[in-house]
């Protein structure tokens, strides 16, 4: 795959040019928007109704059993069949999820039990759509370009986190009911979906091993044999996990700030416009040298921004703080995706990226629930608190573990052993 002519293979730009992966990072954007603006209103609805901080712990335990259950045999799908076909299949269920809770939010009292089984269906669709997209990137682009391209798609994709819950908070706001959230969220999947339709690249399915559990299983051996891939990953899992307090920024918005929906939508943005102006920059000046010790550092700053954003009382010292801790979180984002395919034979990428995606979503919607119930149990702020201390702990005792991690120079120079 040559770099286009006129444009050194070196430069930042040149992933740009490459027809496929911009039809392939604007389809993840545009499915990105409408599935944070989803998870905007979802939880903004299902808290103004019930105003118990436990809902919101269900609310990521919905999402969180169907990712654990089917991870391990969406790696698998995903390096036995076209993954373009398994992400336009996902858009679709997320497009029908999307009407169904339009159609369940013209109740005056909608049920908790069918919202938490729409957020199963959705949680199902992202255990498929996370493998197959992160494992088809790599055969968009070339080798040396794959640092660049993990840098702009997830530039873009904090683009989404910032504009997804900012036009949702907007949207709900306007019109005071989740309804037309809902709508512009089947719009904006469907669209993505039209554009993974448009990718030409046919991405090889490796050998095709017989699907047994053992070759199902093939991604987990292989990470645990690979300390960097171990480290890196559950360093980023315990860190979201103990440090995630997201899922408490409605009982933030409305409880201790008092700032409503468009308050909330801020909030909820303001780690990704953190995150977006560092993958911006890490896109345009990559990382570089010493990219395991930086890891390391950033999740350190972000368990320390949690504790502040768990203290503060002012607007906008919470706003700052949020964004801090989501730019210090891509700088881990970024080693953690690269060392995750660079790392990775061409054949087992899916399995080892649905290894990856356990990890993601048991510390994303897990974290929500332990956010949750923390916060049921000890109060909202000690829970936030708890977290961040527990976040700065998990690096020090890493540094330590894993010091292969520590380690880690030049992403480009990482190869699959």
């Amino acid at each position: 795959m040559a770099a286009p002519a006129g444009i050194a293979p070196s430069s930042p730009l040149a992933v740009l040019a490459h027809r496929d992966f911009r039809f392939y990072a604007a389809g993840r954007f545009l499915v990105t928007v409408g599935v944070q603006m989803l998870g905007l209103a979802v939880g903004y609805q299902v808290y103004e109704h019930t105003h118990r901080k436990i809902d919101l712990a269900y609310l990521g335990l919905a999402q969180f059993i169907p990712i654990i259950s089917l991870s391990i045999a969406a790696g698998q799908l995903a390096d036995r069949v076209d993954r373009r076909f398994i992400l336009m299949g996902c858009t679709a269920v997320f497009a029908v999820a999307a009407v169904a809770f339009y159609l369940l939010a013209q109740s005056p009292s909608p049920s908790l039990g069918a919202i938490l089984g729409l957020l199963a269906l959705v949680g199902a669709a992202r255990a498929f759509y996370g493998p197959a997209g992160s494992s088809l990137l790599p055969s968009l682009v070339p080798r040396e370009q794959l640092t660049s391209a993990v840098s702009w798609h997830s530039m873009l994709w904090q683009g989404a986190a910032i504009g997804g819950p900012s036009l949702a908070g907007l949207i709900y706001g306007a019109g005071g009911s989740p309804g037309p959230v809902y709508l512009t969220t089947g719009v904006l999947v469907v669209a993505g979906g039209a554009l993974f339709a448009g990718i030409r690249t046919r991405p090889g399915k490796g050998e095709r091993p017989p699907a047994t559990l053992e070759t199902a299983l093939a991604g987990v051996r292989y990470v645990l044999k690979h300390k960097i891939l171990l480290g890196s990953i559950s360093l980023d899992f315990l860190a979201v996990f103990l440090g995630g307090a997201t899922a408490l920024l409605p009982v933030y918005a409305t409880d201790i700030l008092h700032v409503g929906p468009h308050g909330f939508g801020l909030m909820r943005s303001a780690p990704a416009i953190g995150a977006g102006i560092t993958a911006a920059y890490l896109a345009l000046r990559p990382l570089g040298r010493r990219a395991g010790p930086k890891m390391l550092a950033g999740v350190g700053v972000f368990g320390a921004a949690t504790v502040v954003f768990g203290l503060s009382r002012w607007f906008g010292l919470t706003v700052g703080m949020l964004a801090l801790l989501g730019a210090a979180d891509m700088v881990s984002v970024v080693v953690r995706s690269t060392l995750v395919q660079a790392a990775t034979p061409p054949e087992m990428r899916g399995r080892v990226s649905a290894v990856n995606m356990m990890f993601v979503g048991a510390s994303n919607e897990l974290g929500e629930f332990e956010s949750g119930a923390l916060a049921e149990w000890l109060g909202t702020v000690p829970s936030v608190v708890f977290g961040g201390v527990g976040t700065i702990a998990v690096v020090l005792l890493w540094a330590w573990r894993f010091p292969s991690l520590g380690r880690v120079d030049r992403l480009e120079d990482v190869k699959p052993e």
